[in-house]
Protein backbone atom coordinates (compact mmCIF):
# COMPACT_ATOMS: atom_id res chain seq x y z
CA UNK A 1 0.00 0.00 0.00
CA UNK A 2 1.08 3.36 -0.75
CA UNK A 3 2.79 5.72 1.49
CA UNK A 4 1.44 8.55 1.85
CA UNK A 5 3.34 11.97 3.28
CA UNK A 6 2.03 14.26 5.89
CA UNK A 7 1.75 17.62 5.48
CA UNK A 8 0.12 20.27 3.19
CA UNK A 9 0.70 20.70 -0.52
CA UNK A 10 0.39 23.59 -2.47
CA UNK A 11 -0.79 23.25 -6.28
CA UNK A 12 -0.55 25.96 -8.58
CA UNK A 13 -3.14 25.70 -11.45
CA UNK A 14 -1.51 28.03 -13.80
CA UNK A 15 -3.22 29.46 -16.96
CA UNK A 16 -0.42 29.48 -19.65
CA UNK A 17 -2.24 30.79 -22.93
CA UNK A 18 -3.26 29.21 -25.72
CA UNK A 19 -0.44 28.05 -27.53
CA UNK A 20 1.66 31.16 -27.61
CA UNK A 21 5.02 31.08 -25.89
CA UNK A 22 4.33 34.61 -24.96
CA UNK A 23 1.15 34.47 -24.00
CA UNK A 24 2.08 33.89 -20.40
CA UNK A 25 1.45 36.35 -17.95
CA UNK A 26 4.14 38.05 -15.54
CA UNK A 27 1.94 36.49 -12.75
CA UNK A 28 2.03 32.74 -13.97
CA UNK A 29 5.27 32.55 -14.70
CA UNK A 30 6.25 33.54 -11.17
CA UNK A 31 3.66 30.64 -10.12
CA UNK A 32 5.98 27.76 -12.39
CA UNK A 33 9.27 29.06 -11.05
CA UNK A 34 7.74 29.15 -7.31
CA UNK A 35 7.16 25.41 -7.88
CA UNK A 36 9.04 22.80 -7.39
CA UNK A 37 7.87 20.96 -10.62
CA UNK A 38 5.30 20.77 -13.41
CA UNK A 39 2.45 17.96 -13.85
CA UNK A 40 1.30 17.34 -17.37
CA UNK A 41 -1.07 14.58 -18.61
CA UNK A 42 0.32 12.78 -21.37
CA UNK A 43 -1.38 11.61 -24.52
CA UNK A 44 -0.68 8.44 -26.47
CA UNK A 45 3.82 8.06 -27.21
CA UNK A 46 4.16 10.67 -29.00
CA UNK A 47 2.21 14.43 -27.95
CA UNK A 48 3.55 17.40 -29.26
CA UNK A 49 1.38 19.42 -26.72
CA UNK A 50 4.04 17.93 -24.16
CA UNK A 51 6.67 19.16 -25.98
CA UNK A 52 5.44 23.00 -25.94
CA UNK A 53 4.82 22.96 -22.36
CA UNK A 54 8.45 22.03 -21.95
CA UNK A 55 9.56 24.85 -24.08
CA UNK A 56 7.34 27.49 -21.93
CA UNK A 57 8.98 25.89 -18.79
CA UNK A 58 12.67 26.20 -20.23
CA UNK A 59 11.93 29.66 -21.54
CA UNK A 60 9.71 31.40 -18.28
CA UNK A 61 11.16 28.78 -15.45
CA UNK A 62 14.15 26.73 -16.09
CA UNK A 63 15.05 24.16 -13.92
CA UNK A 64 11.12 23.00 -13.08
CA UNK A 65 11.11 19.55 -13.95
CA UNK A 66 8.14 18.88 -16.14
CA UNK A 67 6.48 15.31 -14.86
CA UNK A 68 4.28 13.56 -17.70
CA UNK A 69 1.54 11.26 -16.08
CA UNK A 70 0.30 8.87 -18.74
CA UNK A 71 -3.36 9.62 -19.37
CA UNK A 72 -5.60 6.83 -18.69
CA UNK A 73 -7.75 5.72 -22.25
CA UNK A 74 -11.13 7.83 -22.71
CA UNK A 75 -14.55 5.49 -24.03
CA UNK A 76 -14.91 7.75 -27.24
CA UNK A 77 -16.89 4.75 -28.67
CA UNK A 78 -20.00 6.51 -29.98
CA UNK A 79 -22.08 3.98 -28.38
CA UNK A 80 -21.06 5.50 -25.14
CA UNK A 81 -21.28 8.95 -25.79
CA UNK A 82 -24.08 9.03 -27.82
CA UNK A 83 -26.70 10.82 -25.14
CA UNK A 84 -26.18 13.67 -22.81
CA UNK A 85 -26.50 10.91 -19.82
CA UNK A 86 -24.13 8.54 -21.11
CA UNK A 87 -21.21 11.35 -22.26
CA UNK A 88 -21.19 12.31 -18.40
CA UNK A 89 -20.39 8.86 -17.19
CA UNK A 90 -17.80 8.59 -19.52
CA UNK A 91 -16.25 11.80 -18.52
CA UNK A 92 -16.71 11.05 -15.05
CA UNK A 93 -14.96 8.22 -15.48
CA UNK A 94 -12.14 9.27 -16.86
CA UNK A 95 -11.73 12.08 -14.55
CA UNK A 96 -12.00 9.32 -12.05
CA UNK A 97 -8.59 7.43 -13.51
CA UNK A 98 -6.87 10.78 -13.96
CA UNK A 99 -7.46 12.30 -10.62
CA UNK A 100 -5.85 8.22 -9.35
CA UNK A 101 -2.75 8.89 -11.37
CA UNK A 102 -2.45 12.03 -10.82
CA UNK A 103 -2.30 11.46 -6.99
CA UNK A 104 -0.31 8.65 -6.78
CA UNK A 105 2.71 10.91 -8.77
CA UNK A 106 2.02 13.89 -6.09
CA UNK A 107 1.81 11.56 -3.51
CA UNK A 108 5.31 10.48 -4.15
CA UNK A 109 7.29 13.53 -4.85
CA UNK A 110 8.14 16.36 -2.21
CA UNK A 111 6.66 19.86 -2.82
CA UNK A 112 4.46 21.99 -4.31
CA UNK A 113 3.88 21.35 -7.95
CA UNK A 114 2.06 23.34 -10.55
CA UNK A 115 -0.53 22.17 -13.43
CA UNK A 116 0.06 24.10 -16.39
CA UNK A 117 -3.20 24.22 -18.05
CA UNK A 118 -3.99 25.63 -21.95
CA UNK A 119 -5.69 28.87 -21.77
CA UNK A 120 -7.80 29.58 -18.97
CA UNK A 121 -8.52 27.28 -16.32
CA UNK A 122 -12.04 28.54 -15.93
CA UNK A 123 -13.07 27.55 -19.45
CA UNK A 124 -13.63 23.58 -20.38
CA UNK A 125 -10.43 22.32 -18.54
CA UNK A 126 -11.04 19.64 -16.08
CA UNK A 127 -7.92 20.12 -13.58
CA UNK A 128 -9.80 21.84 -10.47
CA UNK A 129 -12.39 19.08 -10.49
CA UNK A 130 -9.66 16.53 -10.67
CA UNK A 131 -8.29 18.38 -7.35
CA UNK A 132 -11.73 18.13 -6.02
CA UNK A 133 -11.13 13.99 -6.36
CA UNK A 134 -8.41 13.94 -4.96
CA UNK A 135 -9.17 16.44 -2.11
CA UNK A 136 -12.55 14.77 -0.82
CA UNK A 137 -10.54 11.47 -0.86
CA UNK A 138 -8.68 12.69 1.87
CA UNK A 139 -5.35 11.12 0.88
CA UNK A 140 -3.62 14.20 0.76
CA UNK A 141 -3.92 17.90 1.93
CA UNK A 142 -3.82 20.25 -0.69
CA UNK A 143 -3.86 24.10 -0.95
CA UNK A 144 -5.33 24.82 -4.19
CA UNK A 145 -3.71 28.35 -6.19
CA UNK A 146 -5.19 29.37 -9.63
CA UNK A 147 -3.48 31.61 -11.70
CA UNK A 148 -5.41 32.88 -14.70
CA UNK A 149 -4.38 33.14 -18.21
CA UNK A 150 -4.97 34.45 -21.80
CA UNK A 151 -8.05 32.15 -23.29
CA UNK A 152 -8.76 30.93 -26.43
CA UNK A 153 -11.95 33.07 -26.41
CA UNK A 154 -9.44 36.28 -25.83
CA UNK A 155 -7.32 35.53 -28.65
CA UNK A 156 -9.96 35.15 -31.40
CA UNK A 157 -11.28 38.09 -30.59
CA UNK A 158 -7.79 39.98 -30.78
CA UNK A 159 -7.18 38.13 -33.89
CA UNK A 160 -10.10 39.19 -35.47
CA UNK A 161 -10.60 42.65 -33.94
CA UNK A 162 -13.77 41.76 -32.80
CA UNK A 163 -16.04 42.66 -29.49
CA UNK A 164 -17.56 39.08 -28.89
CA UNK A 165 -21.08 40.70 -28.24
CA UNK A 166 -23.11 43.36 -30.34
CA UNK A 167 -24.22 46.32 -28.38
CA UNK A 168 -26.38 45.75 -25.22
CA UNK A 169 -25.98 41.78 -26.61
CA UNK A 170 -25.48 38.47 -24.88
CA UNK A 171 -22.24 35.89 -26.24
CA UNK A 172 -23.46 32.02 -25.57
CA UNK A 173 -19.89 29.89 -24.88
CA UNK A 174 -20.87 26.23 -25.29
CA UNK A 175 -19.02 23.37 -27.48
CA UNK A 176 -19.12 21.71 -30.39
CA UNK A 177 -21.39 18.83 -29.54
CA UNK A 178 -24.10 20.93 -28.11
CA UNK A 179 -24.04 23.91 -30.78
CA UNK A 180 -27.34 22.54 -32.36
CA UNK A 181 -29.04 22.76 -29.24
CA UNK A 182 -27.73 26.22 -28.51
CA UNK A 183 -28.76 27.91 -31.57
CA UNK A 184 -32.36 25.70 -31.72
CA UNK A 185 -33.38 27.44 -28.08
CA UNK A 186 -32.70 30.68 -30.28
CA UNK A 187 -29.02 31.75 -29.68
CA UNK A 188 -27.56 34.41 -32.01
CA UNK A 189 -23.93 34.86 -30.90
CA UNK A 190 -22.16 32.10 -30.26
CA UNK A 191 -18.67 30.94 -29.73
CA UNK A 192 -18.07 27.67 -29.71
CA UNK A 193 -14.97 25.47 -28.42
CA UNK A 194 -13.81 22.14 -28.05
CA UNK A 195 -14.57 20.82 -31.69
CA UNK A 196 -14.26 17.07 -32.55
CA UNK A 197 -15.82 18.06 -36.31
CA UNK A 198 -17.64 21.27 -37.34
CA UNK A 199 -21.21 20.97 -37.69
CA UNK A 200 -21.95 24.02 -39.54
CA UNK A 201 -24.00 22.70 -42.50
CA UNK A 202 -27.35 23.92 -41.35
CA UNK A 203 -26.09 27.73 -40.90
CA UNK A 204 -24.71 28.41 -44.07
CA UNK A 205 -26.30 32.02 -43.65
CA UNK A 206 -24.51 32.52 -40.47
CA UNK A 207 -21.09 34.74 -40.21
CA UNK A 208 -18.07 33.03 -38.83
CA UNK A 209 -14.91 34.71 -37.31
CA UNK A 210 -12.29 31.10 -37.27
CA UNK A 211 -9.32 30.49 -35.61
CA UNK A 212 -7.18 27.61 -35.15
CA UNK A 213 -4.34 26.62 -33.30
CA UNK A 214 -4.20 30.17 -32.19
CA UNK A 215 -0.63 31.30 -30.40
CA UNK A 216 1.30 28.66 -32.27
CA UNK A 217 3.05 29.27 -35.55
CA UNK A 218 0.70 27.71 -37.53
CA UNK A 219 -2.19 29.82 -36.15
CA UNK A 220 -4.82 30.23 -39.01
CA UNK A 221 -7.79 32.73 -38.98
CA UNK A 222 -10.85 32.34 -41.49
CA UNK A 223 -13.94 35.07 -41.27
CA UNK A 224 -17.20 34.99 -43.78
CA UNK A 225 -20.59 33.74 -44.38
CA UNK A 226 -20.38 30.15 -43.71
CA UNK A 227 -21.92 28.52 -46.61
CA UNK A 228 -18.87 30.30 -48.66
CA UNK A 229 -15.67 29.28 -46.40
CA UNK A 230 -17.17 26.10 -44.94
CA UNK A 231 -14.60 23.85 -47.18
CA UNK A 232 -12.07 26.10 -46.80
CA UNK A 233 -12.58 26.02 -42.92
CA UNK A 234 -12.53 22.01 -42.75
CA UNK A 235 -9.10 21.53 -45.02
CA UNK A 236 -7.12 23.85 -42.94
CA UNK A 237 -8.72 21.72 -40.16
CA UNK A 238 -7.10 18.90 -41.51
CA UNK A 239 -4.17 20.36 -42.65
CA UNK A 240 -3.20 21.69 -39.49
CA UNK A 241 -3.75 18.31 -37.68
CA UNK A 242 -1.54 16.92 -40.69
CA UNK A 243 1.43 19.54 -39.95
CA UNK A 244 1.45 19.98 -36.13
CA UNK A 245 -0.45 16.79 -34.54
CA UNK A 246 -2.73 18.28 -32.94
CA UNK A 247 -5.57 20.79 -34.01
CA UNK A 248 -7.60 23.69 -31.38
CA UNK A 249 -9.64 25.64 -32.51
CA UNK A 250 -12.66 28.22 -31.74
CA UNK A 251 -15.17 30.41 -33.47
CA UNK A 252 -17.79 32.75 -33.35
CA UNK A 253 -20.94 32.48 -35.17
CA UNK A 254 -23.27 35.37 -35.21
CA UNK A 255 -26.82 34.94 -36.88
CA UNK A 256 -26.71 36.63 -40.92
CA UNK A 257 -29.09 39.10 -41.38
CA UNK A 258 -32.58 38.29 -42.70
CA UNK A 259 -32.31 34.68 -40.80
CA UNK A 260 -34.51 33.59 -38.05
CA UNK A 261 -34.61 31.67 -34.81
CA UNK A 262 -36.30 28.40 -35.48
Amino acid sequence: MTEFPTGRRRVRVVGIGSGGLDQITVEAARALRASDYALAAVKGPTDPLIDLRARLLARHAPGVELVGVPDPERDRSSSSTSSDAGYRGVVTDWHEARSLAWERVVASRPGDVAIPVWGDPAFYDSTLRILDRIAERGALDLEVEVVPGISALQVLAARHRLVLHEIGGTVTVTTGRRLREVVAAGADNVVVMLNGDLPLDDLADWNIWWGGNLGDAGETLVAGRVGDVLPDLRAHRERLRDEHGWVMDVYLLRRGEGTTAR
